[in-house]
């Protein structure tokens, strides 16, 4: 019999692109979204196949799944500052009480559980680049810490039940993830520039375009967190590319992949916003044998051409 994947936050970017891998790998797959910020667009193609059933729902609200389910993946929540900004109290309770409820599917599934976490729970990291046992620097009460202690709590939430139920847990700490079905208005850096570079306007780099980020191609993540969910490891991990380049680079190699006129401008920095972002992969190299193999200008060559027919 094929085994079931329940992907919660299915029709999101990273979302859509688990539940492909999860039916080519040869999955039943129930997608569960409440389509707040995933987009129904993104699991049209997945429709017609009979292993694949989506269901329109809030993970806030309890879950009632019939048959069996032998995974559990937990990607639901907004990801990007601008939605999360935008729905503050429904963020937190995705990570609180969304959490809950599927590590209780899972309990009374005894499925095995996967949460999204994320490379923010680092916050404005002290130490660089980051490993899995920093512990964070995080401002708890800044407008960004609706995310960041959602995302911690789950992670807490995660190892709670892994120690006294059983469950077997896995945590991947996502750092900065790009590629096709990220949507034009999502509010982070790259989808931003190649919007901005598409439509002839200025692209906006806050502060001086200093402060670093590491990119990493969806089908990269992908291929970390499908190795992570068929492991032996409970701890949470790090999946990113570690290749750093300055938001400044960045927009100039937009710049010059789309062949635009736009000009560079600059506004504040945001309250809150990370210096530096660089994932230590060390555990994941030796653990999964995984690293990332897409560079940044091939990754964006790709998003870039999916923009363009979006």
């Amino acid at each position: 019999m094929k085994k079931v994947a329940l992907v919660t936050g299915g029709a999101g970017f990273i979302g859509s692109h688990l539940c492909e891998r999860l039916l080519q790998e040869g999955f039943k797959v129930i997608c569960m979204d409440n389509l707040i910020t995933g987009e129904a667009d993104n699991i049209q193609h997945l429709l017609k196949n009979k292993d694949f059933k989506f269901i329109k729902h809030d993970v806030t609200k309890y879950i009632r799944i019939r048959g069996r389910v032998d995974y559990i993946l937990h990607f639901a929540s907004p990801a990007s500052p601008q939605d999360y900004l935008k729905h503050p109290i429904h963020t937190l309770k995705i990570g609180a009480l969304g959490t809950y409820n599927t590590l209780g599917l899972a309990k009374a599934k005894k499925a095995k559980y996967l949460l999204a976490s994320t490379s923010e729970i680092y916050g404005d990291p002290l130490i660089h680049p980051q490993k899995e046992n920093y512990y964070g620097n995080v401002n708890c009460i800044g407008p960004r810490g609706v995310y960041d202690e959602a995302k911690r709590f789950a992670e807490a939430m995660a190892m709670a039940y892994h120690r006294v139920h059983k469950i077997d847990t896995k945590i991947v700490r996502i750092f900065n993830t790009y590629g096709p079905r990220m949507r034009l208005n999502d509010g982070r850096v790259i989808p931003n520039f190649i919007s901005q570079a598409l439509n002839h306007k200025p692209l906006t780099v806050y502060g001086k375009g200093a402060q670093t980020r590491s990119f990493c191609y969806i089908t990269d993540l992908i291929e970390g967190i499908f190795r992570l969910m068929n492991s032996n490891i409970n701890e949470p991990i790090n999946l990113g590319n570690p290749c750093e380049f300055t938001i400044l680079e960045l927009a100039k190699l937009i710049i010059k992949l789309t062949h635009t006129k736009s000009k560079i401008i600059f506004k504040p920095l945001p309250e809150d916003d990370p210096k530096q972002r660089q994932p230590d992969i060390t555990k994941a190299k030796k653990i999964l044998k995984w690293q990332p193999k897409v560079e940044l200008k091939e990754g964006v060559k790709k998003t870039i051409e999916w923009f363009r027919q979006y």
